[in-house]
């Protein structure tokens, strides 16, 4: 008789997944910002404390926790999940959707939704680490499930590793993580090298003179000056990048007065960029200062602009040798498997958990679409129309999502645990 495989195994120890599911929509109700989910974090605190194998270790860079499950001699794999909200009004109509609100960072009261799938992702990690434990006797090494603030604004991995991250847990061997996206449910889409974009953000002041709305000839207008900036960004990634790399460049907000008839002193515009080689990312920051130095020159502009970064996210790239071992598996288990899903311009900052230690890892998506309404779509040519991460229209099916998350989660870390 054979040995049983992983997928045999991972069947015969598979829990009941209604109390998560109940819990799923708990969190999705009760969504907290960036750097403020410490109820979020108390209750993930509590379910693992209740399975009783893992040594906790909590308020690490904010709120963020990690159990540790040694369970023999073998490597060490870190499985992450990310649980901050955005400052979204949630427009789904769900019976379980978010009305919740929150002070943001600039203590101005916002509501508050579950937009990104970061609900799901720690519904399934808290799934696996239960299953993991149940299976115990299938697998040798040290499971470590982390659960991560703030990834939303770019600074929750650094912030856990810079607070000691791994003085208090072991330096894992991998690092494994997954995404719920835009995908059909039950598709899971994994790929070697880069899988995301890197991510830069920008707020751009240019200054002008201001004055009363009659006399524009006594003013420097910084709204026709941002308004020449805007257009002149446009043309960077369409004629300054190599049509073959991957470049976007986004203004995702221009602001400047407070009122119709006063021309202000100032105006201030948002830029979002993402790139994947460090090349393209120099030539787009380079690109951008110039234009705008230029345009405030051209423009007659009393001051030079000033340019503050607000977040950046690194690529996030999968070692090519976890991500073949990841994809062998995963093509075994799941009907719907893609090992070489299309690059994301979506940006995570999962990665600086691997790279502050040189540690290989593995990144993989997983689709949320329910199939009826993504087959009916696909059909009708209008996948594009479905609302995607971000959106106040953003609802993952429950299941068969949870479920795929689980397997996927579990199947990753027994990639590596295998007696």
């Amino acid at each position: 008789m054979s040995p049983p495989t992983l997928f045999t195994i991972l069947k015969s120890s598979s829990i009941d997944l209604t109390p998560y599911e109940t819990l799923y929509k708990h969190f999705h109700s009760h969504p907290e910002l960036s750097r403020q989910e410490k109820s979020t974090s108390q209750t993930l605190a509590a379910h693992l404390t209740n399975l009783q194998v893992y040594d906790l270790h909590t308020q690490i860079g904010g709120h963020g926790l990690a159990g540790v499950f040694h369970n023999g001699p073998g490597k060490t794999v870190l499985l992450r999940a990310d649980m901050d909200a955005l400052p979204i009004k949630e427009l789904t109509g769900l019976p379980y959707a978010s009305t919740a609100t929150m002070p943001d960072s600039s203590g101005i009261e916002t509501p508050v939704m579950h937009a990104c799938g970061h609900d799901m992702h720690i519904t399934c990690l808290l799934a696996a680490a239960e299953t993991l434990a149940k299976m115990r006797d299938e697998w040798s090494g040290t499971l470590i499930v982390l659960f991560q603030p703030d990834e939303e604004r770019g600074g929750g991995a650094q912030a856990m590793v810079d607070d000691g991250l791994y003085d208090r847990i072991p330096v894992p061997d991998y690092v494994l993580g997954q995404h719920v996206m835009r995908m059909r449910a039950g598709r899971v889409g994994s790929r070697a090298g880069a899988i995301m974009a890197a991510a830069d953000s920008m707020k751009i002041t240019v200054f002008g003179r201001g004055g009363h709305g009659s006399q524009p000839h006594q003013t420097v207008d910084p709204v026709v000056l941002a308004a020449h900036i805007v257009i002149r960004l446009q043309g960077i990634v369409s004629r300054e990048v190599d049509p073959s790399e991957l470049a976007v460049l986004t203004v995702g907000s221009l602001q400047a007065g407070q009122t119709e008839n006063v021309i202000s002193d100032r105006a201030e515009i948002g830029v979002d960029f993402r790139s994947v080689r460090v090349g393209v990312r120099e030539r787009i920051i380079a690109a951008i200062k110039r234009i705008v130095e230029a345009e405030c020159l051209a423009s007659g502009s009393p001051r030079p602009p000033v340019f503050t970064p607000t977040r950046r996210f690194p690529p996030t790239v999968n070692d090519g040798d976890v991500a073949g071992r990841v994809a062998g598996v995963f093509a075994g288990h799941f009907e719907d498997f893609d090992d070489h899903v299309p690059r994301t311009n979506v940006a995570e900052d999962f990665s600086t958990l691997a790279t502050c230690r040189d540690i290989p890892s593995c990144f993989w998506l997983v689709g949320g679409i329910d199939p009826e309404v993504w087959d009916r779509a696909q059909r009708e040519g209008r996948t594009e129309e479905i609302p995607g991460n971000h959106s106040a229209l953003f609802a993952p099916v429950v299941q068969p999502t949870m479920r795929v998350g689980v397997d996927a989660l579990c199947l990753g870390a027994l990639t590596f645990l295998k007696k």
